[in-house]
């Protein structure tokens, strides 16, 4: 008996050690940019320190749906694929997804935001967890991208603006599908270059949009447009 169990752990761990050699780790980095200017937010806001005297006091967003392709057929899914990004907590800002066996792929598709379906699932735990600040209502749903700061331009209490952005019934729909060439796998790095957000923006007129809406939308279209690919 006691041979039968040593030869089935033993079967056992070589099952594993075959999975893990055929196994992949792929990496992703987020890196939030003001300009070419790296942003840190650990300590304290992030300032401009140019003539718009603009600080950036909190930046969440979802990432979800995380899909591999090779020539336009996808390779790989990720299952459970829900991540918040948090430029106050490096560590979220590093992701990887687990293949089951080597692939080759040439382009990264994901999701800004979190998909009707799982909106009206209500809210759940992990990442989506409703203590983590990104969840309204089950009417309204998640937030999917979140920025929040301070601007001379404001004329608001304290020159704060906030933008939290999201909604998941048509026509105030905030989900933006992304899709990227990836020319190194080893090393896939995606900058989000917030002033290129703010600088479309007027802020003396639009500081403040807290719930689904057109200008919602219209918002997160342009927080889409202000990803792309890190060539270093």
């Amino acid at each position: 008996m006691k041979n039968s169990r040593t030869i089935c752990l033993l079967i056992f761990i070589g099952f594993c050690q075959v999975a893990l050699l055929h196994a992949q780790t792929i990496r992703l980095s987020f890196i939030p940019k003001y300009g070419d200017k790296a942003m840190l937010l650990s300590d304290s806001a992030f300032k401009a320190n140019d003539s718009t005297d603009l600080e950036i006091a909190e930046l969440k967003f979802y990432v979800s749906n995380m899909q591999l392709l090779k020539n336009g057929e996808v390779v790989f899914t990720e299952g459970n694929s829900f991540h918040l990004l948090d430029a106050k907590q490096a560590q979220t800002l590093q992701l990887s997804m687990d293949t089951k066996q080597p692939i080759t792929f040439d382009e990264l598709k994901f999701d800004l935001g979190i998909d009707s379906s799982s909106n009206v699932s209500g809210a759940m735990g992990g990442d989506l967890d409703p203590t983590k600040g990104m969840y309204w209502t089950w009417q309204s749903g998640y937030i999917n991208f979140k920025l929040e700061g301070r601007s001379k331009h404001c004329e608001t209490r304290n020159k704060e603006y906030q933008f939290h952005l999201g909604g998941y019934q048509s026509p105030n729909s905030c989900l933006q599908t992304l899709r990227f060439q990836v020319d190194n796998p080893n090393r896939i790095a995606l900058i989000l270059n917030v002033k290129a957000i703010l600088d479309k923006l007027d802020l003396a007129k639009t500081n403040h949009i807290m719930s689904p809406c057109t200008e919602a939308v219209m918002l997160s279209q342009m927080v889409a447009n202000a990803f792309k690919v890190s060539k270093n």
